[in-house]
């Protein structure tokens, strides 16, 4: 049976925090456990070239590399999702996941004054089925969104693109010209299309690259895949986690250990009052959310996150994820998914002078407001061959032990409605 990463949260902050730590405190690790080292890839020759040059690296720098080189990178050359990869999200499991969100999106449009265009842009869109989804959802509700739709897709991986472009366009990329299939990443945008729905699509590689103008933006299990520097709280003071070469008998090629003095991100990201022993920071979560703030801003909009995370509780939460399964964060670097929570709390101070913020609330509540049960029993009327697998993708995506609790909706809103009056977002009211 496949597993979405955050029904194992818990494990894997404990096996990170057990296998690799250790050398945090001082304490040997036991040599005589392991018979020899994890397997070396093309990735870690690269990362111990490097050490050996300038010395440890961040866990931010390490966790970059491993996700999105782009020789080696874990996200750059295949398809990572689904019961084949190595991990599965909410879009892949129910189709009704992906139309309650673009229900949301058109309410909030409508409670905002209908601006006459909606640039809907979504972040890391993974194989592009969330974003099919919602598509045949705003082609349903023409009559309320007209033409005004257009899909904008923030996307690093040509392999992944190219597998978004065939997904919304019913077409196979690979058949197409070279262009095609080797977009100019440089080009802005570096891919267009035209979705099977008739929304005009197009590829960037990052947010600011995306035109100006009212925007929606979704961001569903994006920012959990965004590197995080780690900090421990010594006698000394803050201190950064490092990434090194394990030379000894350790069970990797790699090591976790501290910087010996404050680094520049020690002093630049911790606090003195905070109460926790162990934080881990993501600046680029800060970069692209104030992105979006200063865009709702000046232009209009809204934005949605959708990931596993905390309100700036949890400590030490990196873990890997291959084939389903827990995989060391330090294994055979570029072959397994790395992955962070999301400190809701940190977004929140990032953008809080720019607009509002809501959540995070369970994912569960935030759908049985959208209507799940209504939209459940309409399919079930439908398609009635398809029962089985709609109850069980329901149960996912409710159940507190498997999606429903672990994974939490946050929201960025303008100050005010178009009448002036505050902002209460669909989804988000306290029960």
């Amino acid at each position: 049976m496949f597993q979405n990463r955050a029904v194992l949260i818990k494990a894997g902050s404990l096996l990170y925090r057990n296998a690799n730590i250790r050398d945090l405190n001082g304490i040997k690790q036991c040599a005589q456990l392991y018979s020899s080292k994890s397997g070396e890839t093309k990735l870690l020759t690269q990362l111990t070239q490097r050490i050996k040059t300038v010395g440890p690296i961040t866990v931010a720098d390490y966790m970059k590399e491993v996700l999105t080189n782009p020789v080696a990178g874990y996200y750059m050359s295949k398809d990572v999702f689904g019961s084949s990869g190595d991990f599965t999200t909410s879009p892949e499991i129910s189709q009704i996941f992906g139309e309650l969100l673009a229900v949301w999106v058109i309410y909030e449009w409508t409670q905002l004054g209908s601006p006459e265009r909606l640039q809907v842009v979504e972040l890391g869109p993974g194989r592009g089925t969330l974003a099919d989804d919602m598509l045949r959802v705003f082609k349903q509700l023409q009559h309320v969104a007209k033409d005004a739709v257009s899909l904008h897709l923030v996307e690093v991986s040509p392999k992944m693109s190219a597998m978004q472009e065939a997904k919304l366009t019913g077409a196979a990329t690979s058949e197409g010209s070279d262009a095609e299939t080797n977009p100019n990443m440089d080009d802005i945008p570096y891919r267009t299309a035209i979705s099977q729905t008739g929304v005009p699509v197009s590829w960037y590689t990052h947010i600011s690259q995306v035109p100006k103008g009212f925007s929606c933006f979704i961001a569903h299990e994006f920012f959990d895949a965004l590197p995080v520097h780690k900090f421990q709280k010594t006698d000394k003071g803050w201190r950064e986690v490092m990434v090194d070469i394990d030379e000894g008998d350790g069970p990797h090629h790699l090591r976790f250990v501290l910087a010996p003095g404050p680094t520049i991100a020690s002093k630049v990201f911790t606090k003195d009052n905070e109460k926790r022993d162990h934080v881990e920071i993501c600046p680029q979560a800060g970069v692209i959310t104030q992105e979006m703030a200063a865009r709702i801003e000046a232009d209009g909009g809204m934005g949605l996150i959708v990931d596993y995370g905390h309100d700036g509780t949890k400590t030490d939460t990196i873990r890997g994820f291959k084939k389903h399964a827990l995989h060391d964060v330090l294994s055979e670097p570029g072959t397994a998914d790395l992955t962070a929570d999301v400190d809701f709390s940190y977004i929140r101070e990032m953008v809080q002078q720019r607009v509002c913020t809501f959540g995070p609330v369970n994912q569960n509540l935030f759908l049985q407001q959208m209507g799940i049960e209504t939209r459940l029993k309409k399919l079930l009327t439908a398609q009635p061959e398809q029962h089985k697998d709609l109850i069980s993708g329901y149960r996912m995506l409710m159940d507190p032990e498997q999606m429903g609790e672990r994974f939490k909706m946050f929201s960025l809103m303008p100050k005010n409605r178009a009448d002036g009056s505050p902002y209460n977002p669909a989804g988000f009211a306290i029960t």
